[in-house]
């Protein structure tokens, strides 16, 4: 029997949230680590601990937290020796924020921060670039663009996790004397702008 059977994608491609009880389990860098696990294929609660260096009662109470706001579900349950395994999978391919809340940011950035200090390479880099809204806008458009049709190698090819955040730097002054946007790019990208929550590194 294969330890990650065949299933199919998550139902829906992008699913957006907005709920208390969803910003709520977006609020645990655990819980954004478990999204991050779950990004390519379904797993059990075993399998998760193993992954993330967690207990298995420890992802077992964050699963229920995700599963109650909607953001994983149970893709497939299966007779294992001495009971049943729940496979569980995200609801969605990519999780669209519209309206990022600060703790909920914060715990996605947290999470990141600890698969890059697990990961054995990475690409890091912050820059400021003052755009237009116009400029702004495509950019982010393409930036989405890149990730979203990225192709993916065969499953024996490490995962990658890849963020991308375009936001406009807090600065009064500049902005009313110019009238323009001073982005930051993030050079590590994962499954969008905005806040999306995507892939695993």
């Amino acid at each position: 029997m294969p330890e990650h059977p065949s299933y199919p994608p998550p139902p829906e491609d992008v699913q957006e949230i907005g709920a208390p009880e969803q910003f709520a389990a977006l609020a645990h860098q655990l819980r954004q680590r478990l999204l991050f696990a779950l990004s390519h294929r379904p797993a059990t609660i075993r399998q998760l601990a193993a992954q993330l260096d967690a207990t298995k009662g420890n992802v077992a109470h964050h699963l229920k937290v995700l599963r109650e706001a909607g953001l994983v579900h149970v893709a497939e349950t299966r007779q294992v020796r001495g009971g049943t395994e729940q496979y569980y999978q995200r609801t969605a391919r990519r999780i669209a924020v519209a309206e990022p809340q600060a703790a909920g940011t914060a715990a996605m950035l947290g999470a990141v921060a600890q698969e890059l200090d697990r990961s054995p390479a990475e690409t890091l880099s912050l820059r400021h670039l003052r755009l237009s809204p116009t400029k702004a806008r495509q950019l982010g458009e393409l930036l989405t663009r890149l990730v979203d049709e990225a192709e993916e190698e065969p499953e024996d090819q490490p995962v990658h996790g890849v963020l991308v955040a375009l936001y406009q730097h807090f600065q009064p002054d500049d902005a009313e004397a110019s009238g323009g946007v001073d982005g930051g790019v993030d050079g590590r990208v994962d499954g969008g702008a905005r806040a999306d929550v995507g892939g695993s590194g």
